[in-house]
């Protein structure tokens, strides 16, 4: 688990009250919810194509964060790239399919099926006869037999992450043959097809040794379209070659090589022809993009990509030559606020979070205004902004394109004669040889608040947070900028298009300000109450904090801690903002031509296809460093208790991939000061966000993301179960780092896993999911964009969504084939 999410269930097993009574979940949890689980918000988005249309042969370059720590899916430190080696190389008995859910994979196995259930479950497995490792071997069970006792966590040798499943088996021995493996349970098991995917040979499950070590660097023995050739840690490359024992579909592919690349480096190996495919950021995508309508003089159309085209200056009614003189005016007018920015930032080395036009102003003035009304003209005004950006959005992102693309063009071709505009005009030329796909990540991302202590200890405050929250424009900062369906998640436990998804956010209920205001009330948080002076080392009301990336004085660092809503100068602080060193990328990008890999707001909220899209309820990345004046009136209905003001610490990563997570961080926190509720934005670095904030509960809100999983029932309940004390005073949270759970929600878990009714199943997972909601512990906000470059011509690979990779027909087209047409399609009509 990380801030910002994985995607594969292999990475989500390793080690990263009042609610049940007060509301009527029963009841919500019982409607049918079908027609929401039919399929995923977006489709996949891998340029299909059939197996005739690819040539034979070639070498596909795929990056990776980094080459894996180990090979083996069973170790806590195993990630990403693990399971993309494992995915390859070894069996699995399922794989997923594009709507999420768990298929056989008929390479491996005939038929698997429970064929007694008293007084033990009994499950079947007839393997595929041509299977075999390798080395020549049969696959059997024996090498079922091996992972079991590796991972039933019966013998503490074995370094596992996690035994679940595992640990209800009883025994596995030969059936009829040796294609046969029966497996016999303890406990009834529900989730019995999570097991033994992948498997791994006995010669690496065998001994403690050789699973603990003999499987990180090297897998002797395979059972792929795949096999390991070699681990090159020096060069940052693992290579893949074809299994020359395949029994299956030969591969298209001679060989795949995984090669390690950071994330803000991507674009420009892509560019150098040193890869073929990319997970990116949006900045990247951009970039892509933006070669490609340099190429072809028109946007590409991915699988979501929208097809609207844009009115003429003549159909539209508009006088072209005003429309001209009004954007030159209003660039010019851009460049002078930037130039007297950068002379500020030499002058005395602060600079602001943000460079803001006119227009921003004017938008920062609206906020102000928004703010200093009464609670009655915030609910009427809250309905009224609403409907204008329901009705004007599309509008205002189509008004915008205009000067907002251009500019960007501008960017990337440079300025005549300036020094690296050739560079750059090669560097454009070769990444118009890609294209961005994009769909959703099979992950979500989430408010965390944190109940172990201060004010969100309280349930009701946990829920007035919840009930200030307009989930819907929070989707849109982040997805609607890339043409993705910006839809909120309306579950904890699974996504749309997968079985168990439901949306259960009536539970807790839609975004209502009076709402969030009288549960505050309720909770004793009333406005104007009196706050008693603190001392320079008391805290308003919240968890205790650490200090962030700042030095001894309190002044911020690499992150820092910025109050929304609160113009208070600190004792002994200027009211000069503090500088960000990593602010000097977008500087250095504006004075260079070269971009660093970061994005600022103002391009996040891009879309691919070159539309500007204005910020919805607020000033678009009104991101400000410690001692930065607030707007009037911003700190005016502060709620207040015992003396105390409702402030709450929100952390969250300063790192340059984390910008929707702080640009969502900043509208979340204007959202809570219109009912009263004060936010300290922390900014930390990314090595010590998870490991000293969330994982230690030093924070009260914050953003991270989790990978939804084809069987919650197993792997959601750690993240939900109850902390309970450990033997030596701590609490124990498993993963469960809001610290907030219920015994009912852990008694339908167990239910959920010990029932072999996929119906009921299903039914007691919804009930669960109804009753976290009603908890309030974790709010989902929208799933996780994917985007990735690929190389045109590259089929069947690209941005999967839900679908587990076939790597056997990856490859890149025949000459004069083309695939098929990619049209503007999305999985469900976003509201």
């Amino acid at each position: 688990m990380s801030h910002e999410g994985v995607g594969l269930r292999a990475v989500m097993r390793s080690a990263a009250f009042l609610t049940a009574g007060a509301l009527a979940v029963p009841a919500l949890a019982a409607c049918s919810a079908d027609d929401e689980a039919d399929r995923p918000v977006a489709v996949q988005d891998i340029a299909p194509a059939s197996r005739d249309l690819i040539a034979d042969g070639g070498t596909l370059r795929w990056a990776v964060d980094a080459v894996p720590e180990t090979l083996n899916a069973f170790q806590a430190d195993a990630d990403t790239a693990t399971a993309r080696v494992a995915g390859a190389v070894l069996p699995s008995m399922y794989r997923l399919d594009a709507n999420g859910r768990p298929q056989i994979n008929s390479d491996y196995l005939e038929s698997a099926k429970v064929v007694g259930t008293s007084p033990k479950q009994v499950v079947l497995y007839k393997l595929n006869q041509q299977a075999v490792w390798s080395d020549g071997r049969e696959i059997g069970a024996a090498d079922f037999a091996a992972q079991w006792r590796a991972l039933s966590g019966k013998d503490s040798a074995y370094w596992t992450a996690r035994n679940a499943g595992y640990d209800r088996i009883e025994k596995i021995e030969r059936g009829k043959n040796n294609l046969e493996v029966r497996v016999t349970f303890s406990r009834r098991y529900a989730d019995w097809k999570a097991l033994f995917s992948p498997l791994y040979p006995k010669d690496v499950m065998g001994t403690a040794d050789s699973f603990n070590d003999g499987a990180r660097r090297k897998l002797k023995v395979t059972a792929g379209p795949f096999a390991l050739k070699t681990v090159d840690r020096k060069a940052g490359e693992v290579r893949l070659t074809r299994n020359a024992r395949w029994w299956g579909r030969p591969s298209k592919l001679d060989e795949i090589d995984l090669v390690a690349v950071a994330r803000d480096k991507r674009a420009e190996a892509l560019a150098d022809d040193r890869l073929d495919l990319a997970e990116i950021d949006p900045a990247e995508a951009e970039r892509v993009t933006l070669a490609a309508r340099h190429k072809d003089g028109a946007p590409l159309q991915g699988a979501s990509a929208t097809s609207e085209k844009e009115p003429s200056a003549e159909k539209s009614g508009k006088d072209p030559s005003a429309e001209k003189s009004a954007k030159h005016e209003k660039d010019t007018s851009r460049k002078k606020g930037e130039k007297s920015e950068t002379e500020s930032e030499e002058e005395d080395g602060k600079n602001t979070a943000d460079e803001k036009s006119a227009k921003d102003e004017k938008s920062a003035r609206h906020e102000s205004d928004k703010d200093e009304k009464s609670p009655k003209d915030d609910e009427e005004s809250d309905k009224s902004d609403k409907s204008d950006k329901d009705e004007n959005g599309e509008k205002s992102a189509r008004h915008q394109k205009s000067d907002g693309s251009e500019r960007d063009d501008e960017r990337e071709r440079g300025e005549p004669g300036t020094k690296g505009s050739g560079a750059k005009t090669a560097a454009r030329s070769a990444l118009s040889a890609f294209v961005v796909r994009k769909s959703l990540e099979p992950a979500y991302t989430q408010l965390a608040l944190n109940g172990s202590e201060g004010p969100l200890a309280d349930e009701r405050v946990r829920r007035a947070v919840a009930r200030a929250l307009d989930r819907r424009e929070l989707a849109r900062v982040v997805l609607q900028p890339l043409g993705l369906p910006a839809e909120p998640v309306g579950s904890h436990l699974a996504l749309a298009g997968q079985a168990a998804y439901a949306d259960n956010s009536g539970a807790l209920g839609n975004q209502d300000a009076a709402e969030a205001r009288a549960l505050l009330a309720d909770a004793g948080w009333v406005p104007g109450g009196p706050v008693t002076e603190q001392k320079k080392t008391e805290k308003a009301a919240g968890s205790k904090g650490k200090k962030g990336d700042g030095g001894e004085d309190g002044r911020p660092g690499k992150g820092g801690t910025y109050v929304l809503g609160d113009d208070d100068k600190p004792s002994g602080v200027g009211r000069e903002p503090v500088q960000d060193p990593k602010d000097h990328a977008r500087r250095q990008e504006q004075q260079t031509g070269v971009r660093q890999g970061a994005h600022t707001d103002e391009q996040a909220a891009r879309h691919l296809d070159g539309r500007q899209y204005t910020g919805q309820g607020g000033l678009p990345g009104a991101y400000a460093p410690k001692g930065t004046a607030a707007p009037a009136g911003a700190a005016s209905n502060v709620l207040a208790k015992d003396g105390k003001p409702l402030a709450l610490r929100f952390v969250v990563p300063s790192g340059a991939g984390s910008e929707s997570l702080r640009l969502v961080a900043d509208r979340i926190a204007r959202m809570l000061q219109r009912v009263g509720v004060r936010t300290d934005i922390t900014k930390v670095s990314d090595d010590s966000y998870f490991k000293d904030h969330i994982a230690s509960g030093d924070y009260d809100l914050a953003l991270y993301s989790w990978p939804a999983s084809a069987f919650p029932a197993t792997d959601a309940r750690p993240i939900y179960a109850k902390p309970v004390p450990a033997a030596d005073g701590s609490l124990s949270v498993e993963q469960n780092y809001t610290r907030v759970g219920t015994d009912q929600v852990d008694q339908l878990f167990d239910q959920a896993l010990s029932t072999l009714n996929e119906d009921e199943e299903r039914s007691l997972v919804r009930k669960a999911d109804a009753r976290i909601w009603a908890a309030a512990g974790s709010i989902p906000l929208y799933q996780r964009p994917q985007l990735a470059a690929a190389r045109t011509g590259l089929a069947n690979t690209g941005a999967f969504g839900f679908q587990t990779p076939v790597y056997e027909d990856m490859g890149f087209l025949k000459k004069g084939a083309k695939g098929p047409q990619q049209t503007p399609t999305a999985g469900r009509t976003g509201k």
